[in-house]
């Protein structure tokens, strides 16, 4: 319990601490109109409550990676909450405010723009498409994961009991070696996804997430009670790794836990809320604190895991010998701790997480497709033709073994993170303001993505080189990237960073930017 409160501590004075000195380097100004009040086109750009923006950002960025990344994770022992804690408050909380500062200040502009402004129009059309395919596989990854928490809350009885055994033995056949009860809850899944997608953000999202920020709330007061409590006793603190398999923790487990500590998927949300904030006063909080509420998150399922298990060997048990049963792993800890009623509620606080971030998912990949076709989002038939081709390949990704879409969406997350810590950090030279709380957490990124993708085996689709060379070779590419930016720092704090002129109907930038030449 100890390592669980200094954790919490440390969280909580990460947020008033190095998130006060967040805002030093790159101030709100209050007086400001946002582009939820200037571009309101009531859509996308809808002023909301601030309350209600902060839950749709918490649940937007907190997918199964707080949750499914901390356990599988806890299985390098304690050493995981150093990552979460001090990933949480240097890189994550500034990676999620930067993105969604940059987006406020460019009228609301989604990622690839923000990319594309920053670090030039090449790296802007790369940029769409890795985003795009990363929305794909988030929507993809975030159908089946809360699918099967769900299926496991209705056993086969259950089903009997309420549609008759004749429904029990056809929800339980198989086809495609899949169960069809599976497949019906992850297409009532993707039903929501295409509301959720197609729909003003006021309507469905604004409306529902207060209910499941509830499921939310019970999951981690319920499980943080119980670990302050004692009932779930966390290992002491260790730097030792206690992998079952012997694999070490650099890079591996700065990939594997990452929306717990920090995920480019959020850079992706970020813009969402900047559309939908009404004062730059509170950007600090929605985005910066959202991080925090995450990392607090993370810090209970790794703690929640381990006190539960004993420890790793039982942990790593339990997930079986391929070490990927996270599902099953989330509903024994939530229904053993707090009882079947309060463990329902814990595992519906879990569903919700993957949900509201594969709805956004689809969403912000939607925006990305039509601002580069230049489709007008208003008339509800233009949402209809760029939702539904995004939709149909997210079908047939389903058709992937889990494991080889999760593998790929971690990697890609991850490399997207440094991507926006370095156009943030030319957004801040360019104002010539302090750039290092952008830097410094980009340049540690950049040699964990080139390491990962250099170390990681051929079968897994990587290169497969001895570790200790990915490892320098990492290292030295992520010096380059720094010794480039230093080198042109100087020409950056020359240039000029007025903000953009106001979006076209799709919210594209550049588009308007020359319309105004012609």
């Amino acid at each position: 319990m100890t390592i669980f409160l200094i954790g919490l501590a440390l969280l909580a004075a990460g947020y008033f601490g190095y998130g006060r000195l967040a805002t030093l380097v790159m101030p709100p100004d209050p007086n400001r109109p946002t582009p939820a009040v200037t571009h309101a086109d009531g859509v996308d750009y809808v002023p909301l409550p601030t309350w209600r923006v902060f839950l749709i950002q918490l649940l937007n960025i907190a997918g199964l990676g707080p949750v499914f990344g901390p356990i599988m994770g806890a299985l390098w022992g304690p050493q995981v909450f150093l990552w979460v804690v001090l990933g949480s408050i240097l890189g994550g909380a500034v990676h999620d405010y930067m993105s969604g500062v940059m987006s406020v200040r460019n009228n609301g502009a989604g990622l690839p723009d923000l990319i594309g402004r920053y670090l030039g129009r090449r790296v802007r059309l790369l940029a769409t498409l890795f985003i795009l395919v990363l929305m794909v596989l988030v929507g993809t990854v975030f159908v089946k994961g809360p699918a099967t928490l769900l299926v496991a809350l209705l056993p086969a009885k259950t089903v009997g009991a309420w549609f008759g055994e004749g429904a029990t033995r056809f929800l339980t056949s198989t086809f495609a070696g899949q169960e069809v009860w599976l497949w019906i809850v992850m297409l009532l899944i993707f039903l929501y996804y295409v509301l959720a997608t197609l729909l003003p953000i006021d309507k469905l999202i604004g409306r529902i997430y207060p209910f499941f920020a509830l499921c939310l709330l019970v999951m981690v007061v319920g499980l943080g009670v119980q670990l302050l409590l004692g009932n779930l006793k966390a290992p002491s603190f260790s730097l030792a790794n206690l992998h079952p398999k012997g694999i070490p923790a650099w890079p591996i487990i700065f990939i594997t836990v990452s929306c717990g500590a920090i995920s480019g998927f959020h850079a992706t949300q970020s813009p969402l809320m900047a559309r939908c904030l009404k004062s730059e006063k509170y950007m600090r909080v929605i985005f910066y604190g959202a991080m925090i509420a995450e990392g607090i998150i993370a810090l209970v399922w790794a703690s929640a895991a381990q006190g539960f298990y004993g420890g790793v060997p039982g942990l790593a048990a339990a997930l079986g010998p391929k070490l990927n049963n996270t599902s099953v792993v989330v509903h024994s800890v939530a229904v053993g701790t707090l009882g079947t009623f309060g463990g329902v509620l814990a595992v519906l606080g879990v569903v919700v997480l993957p949900i509201t971030s594969g709805d956004t998912a689809f969403r912000v990949g939607r925006l990305i497709v039509a601002d580069f076709f230049g489709l007008p989002q208003g008339p509800i038939r233009n949402r209809y033709i760029v939702a539904f081709p995004l939709f149909a390949i997210s079908i047939a990704l389903n058709f992937i073994p889990f494991g080889v879409v999760w593998r790929y969406f971690g990697w890609a997350n991850q490399t997207l993170s440094a991507v926006t810590l370095w156009a943030a950090a030319v957004f801040l030279a360019r104002r010539g303001r302090v750039h290092w709380i952008a830097t410094a957490p980009a340049t540690f990124m950049t040699a964990v993505t080139t390491t990962y993708i250099l170390v990681e085996s051929r079968a897994n689709g990587c290169f497969g080189l001895d570790r200790s060379v990915g490892t320098a070779i990492g290292i030295l590419a992520a010096v380059a990237a720094l010794a480039v930016f230093l080198y042109r720092k100087g020409r950056l704090e020359k240039e000029e960073d007025t903000p953009q002129m106001p979006p076209s109907p799709t919210g594209t930038l550049e588009r308007e930017t020359e319309n105004l030449a012609c």
